[in-house]
């Protein structure tokens, strides 16, 4: 028998679900009239294009966004100067959205469908300018709908520099400055919307410094311990160490310095390295390996080694009672429609990516909701992930198809293509944010949720040690 609620109970759960209705809309025409100007200030920080730890520029004109809007900023944050924190409200719940402003070195590009340097050091391959600033709007978006509603809640943005192998997330979560959230939101520019549980490899990176002795390479070479050779037998030993790891690990270096010429024989060396797996436990263990490669490699060419710590991340954790919120918010939002002076652009750089043709479904709809993912990068975000219940999504900044660090990326970020995804993004975020705010056992199911997947004798040790940030890691 159908169970029929009283005339009263009705009508209220009825204008409670048309104030719903009409919140949501609001939230999003006010973006809406705002997307020139935050398209705006993220091509500022396009043209900008600072590196990790740099991001001087980048980090003081979303401050100042933000203390326009009514935030307080506490700037310098964990010790590192382009890091900071913007909170509006009081109490709980205390929401935190994630913004990440770092470029990429090399990769420099205008904003045109063909390859062309904009003569800089380093360009936006990876879309932050975009993640920055849609964070930023979604903030701004939320502090308005707490006042205008007289809601109780903090609303907090973070910004958060060099996650492009920096770490910056782990030293804040380290110093603790998020023991106090009870949700992290965050996002990620891309080729496609996508809103389903993410995953991320769990990372360690160090710079390995091998020291010799120079001398004439002709004349005197007996007097001579090449550094060069240092790093070359440290190659070459990790190399023939892949053999030996699980398949879906993953080592990647770049030899920083080689020495100078090739009469000298060089007296230093840098090689940098990556080591990633879907476990940190893994990754600890490879890690440990190739540091004894190293020293193996020192012991065998006559040369003295010590390496640095540059960054180190957990894997991601998703935690499905928050993502389940994202997904659907991002389904009502939906996705982008492109011009046809965009789908234009976007057909021209579909062809240097060998597309047959272009195909905008992954632009236009929005990709199936799914429970499991494979990870194929590494981000900071895993350990915010291990500290507060975090959830993310991905937009169509990017024409599809694009690969996330190459100069497609970089030049449709500079357009109104990349401005059109951001603020898809901005949208989903803020319903979330708002969605959560409006229903506090979201909070304690998703606080549940992490407690039982990180295990209860967990506890977070940052991969990257005591070291201080490593704010020089860039220069």
């Amino acid at each position: 028998m159908k169970k029929i609620l009283p005339i009263s109970v009705a009508l209220m759960l009825c204008a409670t679900a048309v104030f719903s209705q009409k919140d949501e809309e609001k939230v999003l025409d006010d973006l809406n009239a705002k997307t020139q100007k935050y398209g705006d200030i993220a091509h500022n920080i396009w043209e900008f294009a600072e590196m990790g730890y740099l991001e001087e520029k980048s980090s003081a004109l979303l401050q100042k966004t933000l203390s326009d809007a009514g935030f307080t900023i506490e700037k310098g944050i964990a010790g590192i100067p382009t890091a900071f924190k913007a909170e509006y409200g009081s109490g709980s719940p205390v929401i935190a959205i994630l913004g990440e402003y770092d470029a990429l070195p090399g990769l420099s590009q205008q904003a045109v469908p063909e390859k062309k340097s904009a003569d800089k050091v380093a360009g936006h391959a990876c879309g932050h300018h975009l993640f920055g600033t849609a964070s930023t709007a979604a903030a701004v978006a939320v502090k308005d709908w707490l006042t205008s509603n007289k809601i109780q809640g903090t609303i907090r943005f973070y910004g958060c520099p060099a996650e492009e192998g920096g770490s910056g997330k782990v030293y804040m979560v380290r110093e603790g400055v998020f023991n106090d959230v009870d949700v992290a939101l965050h996002w990620h520019p891309g080729a496609e919307n996508e809103a389903s549980a993410g995953a991320a490899l769990a990372n360690k990176s160090a710079k390995f410094r091998f020291h010799g002795v120079s001398a004439h390479a002709a004349g005197a070479p007996e007097r001579g311990r090449s550094a060069l050779d240092g790093v070359e037998a440290m190659d070459m030993m990790v190399n023939m160490m892949r053999e030996h790891i699980p398949q879906d690990a993953r080592i990647h270096y770049v030899i920083t310095d080689g020495g100078k010429a090739p009469n000298v024989v060089p007296d230093f060396a840098e090689v940098y390295y990556y080591a990633r797996h879907g476990k940190r436990d893994v990754v600890i263990d490879i890690f440990d390996r190739i540091v004894k490669a190293a020293e193996g490699a020192a012991l065998g060419t006559g040369t003295t080694m010590d390496f640095e710590m540059i960054g180190g991340t957990h894997e991601l954790l998703p935690n499905l009672t928050l993502q389940k919120i994202m997904y659907d918010n991002l389904t009502t939002v939906g996705g982008v429609t492109y011009t046809a002076e965009e789908k234009a652009f976007a057909e021209k750089i579909s062809k240097t990516l060998g597309a047959k043709s272009l195909d905008m479904e992954t632009a236009e709809n929005i990709q199936p909701y799914q429970e499991e993912a494979r990870a194929y990068g590494s981000t900071d975000v895993g350990d915010v992930s291990y500290t507060v219940p975090t959830a993310g999504l991905g937009t169509a900044t990017w024409v599809p198809g694009t690969p996330a660090h190459s100069w497609q990326a970089v030049a449709a970020g500079g357009t109104s293509i990349g401005t059109k995804g951001m603020m898809v993004a901005a949208k989903t975020l803020a319903l979330t944010a708002i969605d959560v705010f409006k229903n506090p056992e979201t909070v304690k199911k998703a606080k549940t949720e992490l407690e039982e997947r990180r295990g209860a004798d967990f506890e977070y040790i940052p991969l990257l040690g005591n070291r201080p940030p490593a704010l020089d890691y860039r220069k």
